[in-house]
């Protein structure tokens, strides 16, 4: 599913971070992956199919609207 993915992918962006989390294989716990699917789908849908920081940059641009889950998720991966 692409908004797992996306998930995953904004995980390992945010523990490798740059060209080589590109480059490794996408990380996140299904868990992680549930926690801020939703947040994806409801504010970050219009930039979905962008590039993985474009997702993760919606998301800390609506930080503050996030469920608890998602923010602890970005919070634990440093973001």
């Amino acid at each position: 599913m692409r908004k797992s993915f996306l998930v995953a992918a904004l995980l390992s962006l945010s523990v490798s971070g740059g060209a080589m989390a590109q480059q490794q294989q996408h990380s996140g716990t299904p868990e992680e992956q549930k926690a801020c699917a939703h947040d994806v789908q409801k504010f970050c849908r219009m930039v979905m199919n962008d590039s993985d920081i474009t997702v993760l940059n919606c998301l800390q641009q609506n930080r503050a609207k996030l469920t608890k889950s998602c923010d602890h998720v970005l919070t634990d991966h440093g973001q």
